[in-house]
């Protein structure tokens, strides 16, 4: 469990310091005045003040924070965040969420550059082929049945679009039915295709059909971990969803424990060090496109929250003032961090059901 956790603290970190460095990086550049920028949160351990601005080491490496002047109250200096334009701090408040993506991107490139053939979401052959009985051939697959052909770019399942291999994998990890309707791409043309089954006779498998893959090459390479890194964003957006209409049971929510259990399963099941890179590559791509959205949602307390009352000023033509938006943020934050107890209720009694 000890790597694990320090696996877990190590990505934390990662993806906190660079989600705060964006906001940190796109005030400075705006003219406004950063009073700390700080790694971890806690008691201080190591500070260093220069020019106007104190950097901060504290011991709990699961956090950070950039602390601008007059983010939650009026300032009479003019450089303080809300006397700043309007679009400065609309910028500043999305920054944190697009180094987030950024991150998320670079680490998708190194796992995709860890491939030996960089995959698509073309059908390439269906798998299962059985022996010519002398007047048919029979095919233990059965989405060729149903109207899929070889080359056939598979666009939605289900009215889901589909970006890479990794939305076709959670489709098929999420499905609840038997039959789906299959939109693809064919000759230039979209097809759809209904009541499409999904089985592999022989193995008994669903998934009944193989990839096309491409030559690694740089441009390859940087497709495949651009839909790759979407496609994540697709699947976090996606269980978003599915948490707010109800069909994520409640069960299923997981917080900061239960993603140090993840990782450290990770660890303990990687086979070589290649595989354990691999794993915990793919889950800082993950975690850090899964924070970037959250951090977007317009709820208070969040990014999200603050870039709404932006809107709302864009609109009305005036800010809200400072202390009325404070007490929603506050509000927002106490509901969080119930969440957060929730989650991690959760996932102690996970381990403890273990």
């Amino acid at each position: 469990m000890g790597k694990g956790i320090v696996f877990a603290l190590i990505i934390f970190g990662l993806i906190v310091t660079i989600h705060e460095f964006g906001h940190f990086i796109c005030a400075k550049l705006s003219g406004i005045s950063v009073l700390e920028f700080s790694v971890g949160m806690g008691p201080k351990l190591l500070q260093k003040r220069f020019g106007e601005t104190a950097y901060s080491l504290r011991l709990l490496p699961l956090g950070g924070y950039c602390a601008m002047e007059g983010e939650d109250s009026s300032e009479d200096n003019p450089r303080s965040f809300r006397n700043a334009k309007l679009w400065k701090r609309m910028l500043v408040l999305v920054a944190g969420a697009c180094m987030n993506f950024l991150l998320g991107f670079v680490m998708c490139t190194i796992m995709v550059s860890m491939f030996e053939v960089i995959p698509t979401t073309k059908i390439s052959g269906f798998s299962g082929k059985l022996e010519d009985d002398g007047t048919k051939t029979y095919y233990a697959h059965s989405c060729q049945t149903g109207g899929l052909c070889h080359g056939d770019k598979i666009v939605k399942i289900d009215g889901t679009s589909i970006y890479s291999y990794l939305d076709i994998d959670y489709m098929f990890a999420t499905f609840e039915s038997e039959t789906h309707d299959v939109v693809v791409k064919r000759d230039g043309k979209r097809v759809k295709l209904e009541n499409v089954t999904f089985h592999d006779d022989a193995s008994g498998e669903m998934m009944d059909f193989g990839l096309v893959t491409d030559d690694k090459g740089v441009l390859s390479v940087m497709r495949c971990s651009g839909e790759t890194a979407l496609s994540m964003g697709h699947i976090v957006v996606l269980s978003i969803k599915q948490m707010i209409t109800g069909k994520l049971s409640k069960d299923q929510i997981s917080g900061p424990v239960g993603v140090v259990t993840s990782i450290n399963e990770t660890t303990q099941e990687a086979e070589s060090t290649e595989d354990l890179v691999f794993m915990l590559v793919y889950m800082t791509a993950l975690i850090t496109i899964n924070v970037g959205i959250f951090n977007l949602l317009p709820v208070p307390g969040l990014d999200g929250g603050r870039l709404l009352f932006c809107f709302i000023e864009l609109i009305r033509r005036k800010p809200v003032k400072p202390e009325h938006e404070g007490y929603v943020h506050l509000a927002g934050i106490v509901l969080l961090f119930g969440l957060m107890i929730f989650a991690t209720f959760n996932d102690v009694m996970r381990i403890i059901n273990k």
